[in-house]
């Protein structure tokens, strides 16, 4: 499958955190719609050189992968010169890289919070900073955070994440007014819980420890959080980001917009 004729063909597309989990769902989304797709994440070469063949044996488009340490603003700026070197500039810019650090706030590590900072808040808006200008010139452009549930509620011993996730729906907004004029979109997408090893461990702990059905235990495991009582699916997050690419999604920006099984609002 290739994105032949789609209105995202030949665009090309930075996905953060994209070498597993949602930004990889997302990076083989917006690959199908026929983006170029520049990877990034913390696998190695090799790993990196797999994923990338991946996605151009199947959607026939150009990638390259960085492993760039999003701690430091000069490894942020090197990856978008590589990728403009590599590929071109960015029409498509996805904020989904993340780090979690959990522990109440009298005992958060004043590190982990320097961390949280740098990978889930400043890495966007740096990337941001430096794809505007040529979003500008060619009056079009997208630009989707990935924020999350804890960016519309609050939770105990996780202050960093709450905190970055929140700061990213106000940069969505305020980039959002920022370049109304010039053909471009910011929007911010607010997943739920999607499965993770770490929750998949879980889920099957309870299940032999309760010797319950492990769909009883994810039932469990969810039942104070979203609604639905399962997992949010991630094919379903990347598809609403490639439709905030695409022409259809024109007058949608500074939008927050939760996936989260009705969690927000129950």
């Amino acid at each position: 499958m290739d994105g032949t004729g789609s209105p995202l063909a030949g665009k090309c597309a930075i996905v953060t955190g994209s070498t597993q989990g949602l930004g990889l769902a997302i990076a083989r989304k917006l690959a199908a719609a026929g983006c170029h797709v520049v990877l990034h994440g913390l696998a190695d070469a090799a790993a990196g050189a797999e994923l990338r063949g991946a996605l151009e044996r199947e959607h026939g488009v150009r990638t390259w992968f960085s492993d760039a340490d999003f701690r430091s603003r000069q490894g942020i700026e090197q990856l978008y010169r590589d990728a403009s070197r590599e590929l071109a500039e960015c029409d498509v810019l996805v904020n989904n890289a993340v780090v979690r650090h959990a522990a109440p706030v009298e005992s958060f590590d004043a590190a982990a919070w320097d961390d949280a900072i740098a990978v889930n808040l400043s890495a966007a808006f740096h990337l941001t900073r430096l794809a505007v200008p040529a979003m500008k010139r060619r009056s079009w452009g997208r630009i989707v955070n990935v924020s999350s549930i804890y960016g519309l509620i609050g939770a105990p011993d996780r202050v960093g994440y709450v905190t970055t996730k929140t700061a990213l729906i106000g940069l969505t907004r305020a980039v959002a007014l920022e370049t109304v004029s010039h053909g471009i979109t910011c929007n911010a997408v607010c997943p739920g819980t999607i499965e993770t090893p770490v929750h998949t461990a879980t889920i099957a702990a309870m299940s032999e420890r309760e010797r319950i059905p492990r769909v009883e235990a994810e039932r469990r495991f969810l039942a104070s959080k979203q609604p639905t009582g399962r997992f949010i699916g991630a094919d379903g997050v990347a598809a609403l980001v490639a439709f905030l690419c695409g022409p259809d999604a024109a007058d949608i920006t500074g939008a927050t917009l939760p996936v989260d099984g009705g969690w927000s609002v129950a």
